[in-house]
């Protein structure tokens, strides 16, 4: 048996899994459901409860569960998956990796710190217009998809606003992508607005942000250099230089 119930918080639902599902349970309850809620949302974030009353699904349902799966693959913001079983536990783990969002496993004693992390901020970006073409983007935390069309509109008014830039890229307190979903948003923010960078500074300590200042560099033909954390006050006069 399925059951979708809406939240208080918009394109958020909770599904709660119980007894044995079927390929009824799912044409009949959670893909109308769901696609609905994309219609409405077009992104949604859904949180599947195992009850410990759940046993198995159907073999139907376990084809139906993969055509919904590929068929909205872009239209989950964020999942996660609270059960007590070790299987599925192992099998939405695995997925993971694939998916275009990010995606958590609780155990049943935990489903309210679920229900937490569901609506609760995973990262920030902040952006402050410095005057005279320069724009600093801190970025903090694990971002995902949400947070770049939240920040997009004040980015195009920026651009908007200067021809041409130059970019204090702040990534101290980054700690990267939540899924594939927000890392290809980050990939279109930087196909969008890559020629019109003229200068670039990425202050931080990870390697893998050494090699996105040189892969920048490449890309837009700037001048980009990569300052480390004690450095941000020196990447700040080099950026306004």
């Amino acid at each position: 048996m399925i059951e979708v119930q809406t939240t208080g918080h918009p394109g958020l639902y909770e599904v709660q899994v119980s007894g044995v599902v079927s390929d009824t349970d799912y044409a009949q309850t959670l893909v109308p459901a769901l696609e609905a809620a994309i219609e409405e949302h077009e992104r949604i974030r859904v949180l599947v409860i195992f009850g410990p009353d759940f046993r198995d699904f159907t073999l139907g349902a376990l084809f139906d569960d993969a055509r919904m799966g590929l068929r909205h693959w872009r239209g989950f913001d964020r999942l996660a998956v609270v059960t007590d079983k070790p299987w599925i536990r192992r099998a939405v783990t695995g997925l993971s990796v694939l998916m275009p969002c990010p995606v958590r496993v609780f155990p049943l004693e935990q489903a309210e710190d679920a229900r937490r992390w569901m609506s609760e901020s995973l990262g920030a970006i902040h952006q402050v217009d410095l005057g005279d073409g320069v724009l600093h983007i801190q970025l903090r935390g694990q971002l995902d998809s949400a947070i770049y069309a939240a920040e997009s509109g004040d980015l195009d008014a920026f651009i908007r606003a200067n021809d041409r830039f130059r970019l204090l890229i702040d990534a101290r307190d980054f700690d990267g992508w939540q899924g594939l979903g927000a890392l290809f948003e980050h990939l279109k923010v930087v196909r969008d607005h890559y020629r019109l960078i003229d200068r670039a500074a990425i202050v931080g300590n990870a390697a893998w942000q050494r090699l996105g200042e040189r892969a920048l560099r490449t890309l837009s033909g700037a001048d980009t250099r990569f300052f480390t954390a004690d450095e941000f006050e020196t990447a700040k006069v080099w950026i306004k230089g």
